[in-house]
């Protein structure tokens, strides 16, 4: 039976059945209290209530402070994802309850970061966050009633493919202004992104004891190969090129022989800076439309160009899959010409 009572300027509902949680809302009006009661009665009565109490209680900024505590640390990028819950949490959304945010309100943020220009796969992660959020919150929080609001709109698409590949005379004019840079390791750097096409953040971890001279290889250790490196491969063959490159940051001994470091990093220095000489680079060629990461694909092509077999080319790439070599090769059709005949 649900007891209603005035209180102040508001109608108190509240409604007590065998077998469920006392449940009470406060209203402006005696029929919306009225109305509400009957409802939840009506629920509990055929067995489809389900307390919605903990949803109406917590706010999109409480929801997001406990995803950062408890999952965001689970995740491969923490410092990405944490990003994007800063920039939610600066979100007029963050002071509405779960249980009240809709689907409407996640399309009109869309539409919004549109307009500001935001990239289409930004928006899209930003998105990805709330709704596994949402999830989290139904499977594992105990709001299992909790409806995703995420589910109900249009995701925008993913990024395009990249298809950029050095064009010609590019390199040997990246090459000697980096050369010139004043920095000894960029221009090594780029090479080597070129010969072994791995990725910014592990080329710069490579340390002098992983290099096998006599075997030219590249063996990372244990720790290296963890998933959140996107397929490191155990063992990475080096070209004349590669070794070539090496030498190039190399001391040389009193009879003029390469002296190779036993101990440090290869690259000794970071990431950052060689990415900002690389830009500035760029600019000063009038270069457009090149990233770094665009050297990746340029040496998966250069693998395929080579006349390599497709799994021959992934044991070096570390791609997981056909799909997403294939997303990083873009032969030449110059290149297949003399085969053709």
């Amino acid at each position: 039976m649900a007891y209603i009572k005035e209180r102040g300027a508001y109608w108190r509902a509240e409604v007590r059945r065998k077998g469920y949680k006392p449940t009470y809302r406060t209203f402006d009006t005696q029929k919306q209290a009225q109305q509400w009661a009957r409802r939840i009665e009506s629920d509990m009565d055929s067995g489809l209530y389900v307390d919605r109490t903990e949803a109406e209680r917590t706010t999109l900024r409480e929801a997001l402070e406990r995803y950062q505590r408890e999952i965001v640390p689970t995740k491969r990028h923490p410092y990405q994802e944490c990003c994007r819950i800063n920039r939610w949490l600066k979100n007029d959304l963050c002071y509405r309850t779960l249980a009240n945010l809709k689907g409407l309100d996640f399309a009109r943020y869309r539409d919004a970061r549109r307009e500001a220009g935001r990239a289409e796969n930004t928006i899209r992660l930003e998105l990805q966050l709330i709704s596994h959020l949402f999830e989290i919150a139904r499977k594992e929080w105990g709001l299992e009633n909790l409806i995703n609001p995420l589910k109900n709109i249009r995701k925008p698409a993913g990024s395009r493919a990249r298809t950029r590949r050095l064009e010609c005379g590019e390199y040997d004019l990246i090459l000697e202004c980096l050369t010139a840079s004043g920095n000894q390791f960029a221009a090594c750097a780029f090479n080597l992104a070129l010969e072994t096409s791995l990725r910014q953040g592990v080329l710069f971890k490579i340390r002098w004891e992983w290099i096998d001279y006599p075997g030219r290889m590249i063996r990372f250790p244990a720790g290296i190969l963890e998933t959140a490196n996107k397929g490191v491969p155990s063992a990475l063959p080096l070209s004349n090129a590669a070794i070539k490159a090496l030498h190039s940051i190399c001391g040389l001994n009193e009879s003029g022989e390469i002296l190779i470091p036993r101990s440090g990093l290869v690259l000794n220095t970071t990431a950052n800076a060689v990415i900002c000489i690389w830009k500035r680079v760029l600019r000063k060629l009038q270069i457009k439309n090149l990233r770094w990461h665009d050297l990746r694909h340029e040496a998966t092509s250069r693998f395929f160009e080579k006349g390599f077999h497709p799994m021959e080319v992934a044991s070096i790439t570390g791609h997981k899959s056909m799909q997403m070599l294939k997303r990083y090769t873009h032969l030449k059709p110059e290149s297949l010409l003399e085969r053709l005949g």
